[in-house]
């Protein structure tokens, strides 16, 4: 599943490929314009129905699959055990 910045981008470009600016997305979704900046950013910890109702407007929707595990490069394996001076 994507991360929350990540899915706050998609939001934000589908609203603004529509024309939408904040303001007009809370209009038509009756949600805050702080709750939708807060989507936007990844900062959303909010309840499904209102992701739900944002994304419908914007023509987006959640899709649930499979967890992927993802290993890191091996020329990131030495960074990540790199001890801070």
């Amino acid at each position: 599943m994507a991360r929350r910045d990540e899915i706050g981008k998609k939001v934000r470009a589908a609203r603004k490929s529509k024309g939408y600016t904040q303001q007009k997305l809370s209009k038509l979704t009756r949600i805050n314009k702080t709750t939708i900046s807060e989507i936007e950013n990844g900062r959303f910890t909010g309840s499904f129905d209102i992701f739900e109702r944002i994304l419908d407007e914007v023509g987006l929707q959640f899709e649930v699959v499979q967890k992927k595990h993802i290993l890191p490069d091996w020329d990131e394996i030495e960074a990540l055990f790199a001890e801070k001076d």
